[in-house]
């Protein structure tokens, strides 16, 4: 089993986004220092709940200052971007990085409303942006004289320059959230990143997603290396003892979804919030479904029956809330050097 560490950096205020952003960029130095496969890029706009906002101008300081960690996004809001630039961007960041370019595409924030809104883009029309924008993403990537006529976009680009590094293209990973959107990629084959939720839920869709290529004539073989491209989301905090580590992550678990909630509700409209209301309060949010807490070995415990449900990789987003710099890369260390191996020697 891989792991990944998720750079999603929250700022409570404008003032504080300066510290936000170069202790994320630091933290993704101290990953590749520690042996982390990866590190994964998130997208949110004017909240403060990802600091950084834009990914790919964020993405190309983390490849400045790494050199072995994969960079993955987690996932990139893709309704908001012009699928052109967008192909054009990552092609540019995986030759800067030697081909360590990891796509997560979405098709925009679930919650969000007022994302949409600031950049133009009609929450309804999200999921048919993300389905054509990956069509033209990957046909520029690998055609020259392309034209593409679509719901939304009438395109001709003569050859995309520069291409990726990566034959044919950079892996492309869904984001998904739904037992329907699970089952269409299953369908399709196309690999797949999960969002926080209770192992019993991360058993039943990982089912779904199996039997869903087994129904559509995949074989054994394609399922096993689908599923060691599939990935997880959650929050990890590792302590030198269960009390220890309960003490600085759960108080800072709990107020980053107090904060989270409260941007919703104040930036949302009413029937915005309303209609989201179910999904902010879901128990997957919940500490004893999102967190995993306590000591190396109560944390690798936690983490087992992930690894043995064939999941490909973990998102471990260590940073929750207001966790100090300091007490995060005692966390990443305590993981890199008493929980990874357990998992990386046995696989």
């Amino acid at each position: 089993m891989k792991f990944g560490v998720f750079l999603f950096p929250e700022s409570v205020s404008p003032e504080d986004d300066y510290r936000a952003i170069n202790e994320a960029l630091e933290e993704a130095c101290l990953a590749d220092r520690l042996g982390y496969h990866s590190v994964w890029i998130g997208e949110h706009h004017f909240d403060g709940t990802c600091s950084y906002s834009d990914p790919m101008v964020f993405a190309g300081s983390v490849i400045a200052k790494t050199t072995d960690v994969k960079i993955g996004f987690s996932a990139i809001q893709t309704a908001l971007h012009h699928p052109v630039r967008l192909a054009e961007q990552i092609a540019l960041l995986d030759n800067l990085s030697d081909g360590r370019i990891i796509v997560g595409t979405s098709r925009g924030t679930a919650f969000n409303f007022y994302e949409y809104r600031g950049f133009g883009v009609d929450p309804a029309d999200g999921q048919q942006l993300l389905d054509e924008a990956e069509i033209v993403m990957i046909k520029a990537w690998t055609q020259s004289q392309y034209n593409h006529e679509g719901r939304k976009w009438t395109l001709d680009i003569p050859t995309l320059r520069p291409r990726p590094i990566q034959v044919p293209h950079p892996l492309l990973i869904r984001a998904v959230a739904t037992k329907d959107s699970i089952a269409e990629m299953g369908k399709q084959g196309r690999p797949i990143m999960m969002v926080r939720q209770s192992n019993e839920a991360t058993f039943n869709n990982i089912k779904t997603y199996k039997d869903a290529m087994k129904n559509a004539g995949f074989r054994e073989a394609d399922i096993v290396d689908n599923m060691s491209n599939l990935w997880v989301w959650r929050d990890v905090y590792v302590g030198n003892s269960n009390s220890e580590a309960e003490a600085v992550a759960i108080p800072a678990h709990e107020a980053n979804r107090r904060r989270i909630v409260a941007s919703r509700v104040s930036k949302n409209t009413f029937n915005e919030e309303v209609s989201i209301q179910g999904s902010v309060n879901h128990p997957r949010f919940n500490v004893d479904q999102s967190l995993i807490v306590g000591s190396p070995s109560t944390v690798a415990d936690k983490l087992r029956p992930l690894y043995e449900m064939g999941i490909g990789g973990i998102i471990a987003h260590f940073r929750v809330g207001d966790i100090s710099f300091e007490d995060n890369e005692k966390s990443m260390r305590l993981f890199a050097e008493e929980v990874m191996p357990q998992f990386i020697s046995s696989s």
